[in-house]
């Protein structure tokens, strides 16, 4: 039986540890071969093991994706050896502070805006024409309720993750007559170690799993997925597109 990502190659950011980890060993099962991108050497030597073990294959990047230079070096690289992406998964990110704006160090502002927006603006890119050369590339980003919500006390984090909704939706619109489809998936609470960190009291036995979030991403990197510009909320299982305010 042939695997639905069977030759395709698939590039995962934030993929040592949680739904980052979980997807890239979805697409490996699914026969994609992984460029499992992340700043944890051990977590990637993990994932390596567990795609091996499916029998599938990967290439490890450790990176800091806030190394801009380092995200077009991987580019180049990519394009040296298979001359193509099929699939990018823009999932790493921070937390940043949990803090009144007012109390937020400028530093910590710009370390979460480098992280969350601007590496994915580089990945965007360096990415665009690999992803032009597949005959069906497939491009999600992670986002978060907070986003809209507006939720007090985690400014930085809920601001960058409207402007790279905001950057997703443009790069969808730029694209919308190719064969490339850019879409956001909203995971909400799910049992990861940021979501710890943000919610220290919650009882994880309570939240959904990495592996079944990366159960909802698989599709949106599946040739078959034809929509574009879209945002899916996994909680709801909701496919919606985007509407001005009234």
């Amino acid at each position: 039986m042939t695997l639905p990502l069977a030759s395709r190659i698939a590039l995962v950011t934030g993929a040592s540890r949680g739904i980052g980890y979980a997807t890239a060993l979805a697409l490996a099962k699914a026969g994609a071969h992984i460029v499992a991108v992340a700043r944890t050497q051990g977590g990637l030597e993990e994932l390596d093991d567990a795609i091996r073990a499916e029998g599938g294959s990967a290439t490890l990047v450790p990176l800091n994706i806030t190394d801009l230079d380092g995200l077009s070096r991987l580019g180049a690289a990519l394009h040296e050896r298979h001359g193509k992406l099929d699939i990018l998964v823009g999932n790493a990110g921070v937390a940043g502070p949990s803090s009144p704006l007012g109390h937020i160090e400028l530093k910590a502002w710009n370390d979460t805006m480098a992280t969350n927006l601007t590496a994915n603006f580089q990945l965007i890119r360096c990415m665009e024409p690999l992803l032009q050369q597949s005959d069906a590339g497939r491009a999600v980003f992670l986002t978060s309720g907070t986003a809209s919500k507006a939720s007090a006390y985690r400014g930085p984090y809920a601001v960058s993750k409207a402007a790279l909704e905001t950057l997703v939706r443009v790069w969808a619109n730029e694209t919308a007559t190719t064969p490339l489809r850019v879409n956001l998936f909203n995971p909400g609470p799910i049992c990861t170690h940021m979501r710890a960190i943000v919610m220290p009291g919650e009882d994880p036995e309570t939240l959904d799993t990495p592996a079944q979030a990366a159960g909802a991403i698989l599709p949106l990197c599946l040739p078959s997925w034809s929509g574009t510009g879209q945002f899916v909320d996994y909680k709801t299982g909701k496919v919606m597109g985007f509407h001005p305010p009234a």
